[in-house]
């Protein structure tokens, strides 16, 4: 089954480690590309800062546009800083590979995910 693990954290925390911490993160990190690696295909994902998103919020009406907004959705503390996707045997495979990255600067999630459908392209 096809699982996510995704992080949550503070956006610039990572940015503001001393450089000995930055690498402990990112060896985890780089623990476990190599890990999905092996097994076959995986996604990672990191989420540039949310300054840089635009939203799309819903029309009031049908005869309106979505309005288009730049920033995020929400001021928040944490945001979504991005994810890995990758086929595990069982959520207690995904959880042991979620542990080679938790770290005390962000918050993981694992759950299960499904294809919504559309073109999938190694281009």
């Amino acid at each position: 089954m096809m699982y996510a693990i995704t992080i949550y954290g503070e956006a610039g925390v990572f940015e503001n480690l001393p450089a000995a911490k930055q690498e402990e993160v990112m060896s985890g990190h780089q623990t476990l590309q190599e890990a999905l690696d092996k097994r076959g295909d995986f996604i990672s994902v990191k989420l540039m800062p949310p300054s840089t998103a635009v939203t799309v919020e819903p029309p009031a009406t049908a005869d309106q546009k979505p309005l288009i907004t730049d920033g995020p959705f929400a001021e928040t503390k944490e945001s979504f800083l991005g994810f890995y996707a990758a086929d595990f045997q069982t959520l207690d495979d995904a959880l042991e590979h979620a542990r080679m990255i938790s770290s005390p600067i962000a918050r993981l999630e694992v759950r299960p995910i499904a294809w919504a459908g559309g073109a999938i392209s190694s281009e």
